[in-house]
């Protein structure tokens, strides 16, 4: 079986957003990807939760992960419970990833922090036997923090050169977020902006630049690197 590599994210859109082309590259490589978005975007400037939920299901088209999952929690007001832990634990082991990347543990949005906490808390219970579930215990080998909105300096980069349209194509998908037309009945947002793609192309050639390829996404790791080479599986 394919190891599995699980995006945990707090909104529709965040995993395409700051690791997509990651995901396109591994998935290549021969990971499974499963995405798990723990609210529906609820609060969104732009669209509704059924339309969000719609372009997700439009942008997994695109990537074919093996499983996409949304929580439908409160978007801007899900805490860290114990309820919210077991439904985390449990998909964790159901799936039993080796690797799950999540939102990024500082950033614009305080959701990303907050489910950035979540997550890395939920990986570290699922390996408690004594936490009970309806699969065994298990701990993913890695959790790497996705850099998105805020820069941050990278514990390393991977190199989406190849998958860069791609990427753009998964992101487009969510039409309501990032399109802003004239008579809209939702109002132009912080996404619509006309220098947000540019903005987003240039960090991607930052992050590549580290590397010394084209476009690059990069992660935090609070452990330190297993030694190279690369991919992890």
């Amino acid at each position: 079986m394919a190891s599995v590599v699980m995006a945990i994210m707090a909104h529709p859109d965040d995993a395409e957003l700051s690791c997509g082309g990651t995901l396109l590259r591994w998935q290549s490589e021969g990971a499974a990807v499963v995405l798990v978005d723990l609210t529906a975007g609820q609060l969104g400037t732009r669209g509704s939760a059924a339309q969000r939920w719609q372009e997700a299901q439009a942008a997994a088209r695109i990537l074919r992960p093996l499983a996409r999952i949304g929580l439908g929690w409160e978007d801007g007001f899900f805490q860290d419970s114990p309820a919210a832990q077991k439904t985390l634990i449990d998909l964790i082991r159901r799936y039993a990833p080796k690797v799950i990347l999540t939102n990024a543990l500082n950033d614009r949005h305080p959701d990303h922090r907050r489910a950035a906490c979540l997550v890395e808390r939920a990986a570290f219970l699922s390996g408690l036997r004594r936490i009970r579930t309806a699969y065994p215990a298990y701990r993913p080998s890695h959790l790497f923090f996705a850099i998105q909105d805020r820069w941050q300096r990278p514990s390393f980069v991977v190199d989406i050169t190849p998958f860069w349209d791609q990427k753009l194509a998964l992101i487009r998908a969510y039409e309501s977020q990032f399109v802003y037309r004239p008579g809209d009945t939702d109002p132009p947002s912080y996404l619509t902006r006309p220098d947000f793609f540019p903005h987003l192309e240039a960090r991607a050639r930052e992050m590549g630049h580290f590397i010394g390829v084209r476009y690059g996404e990069g992660f935090l790791s609070r452990t330190p690197l297993p030694s190279l080479p690369w991919p992890l599986w």
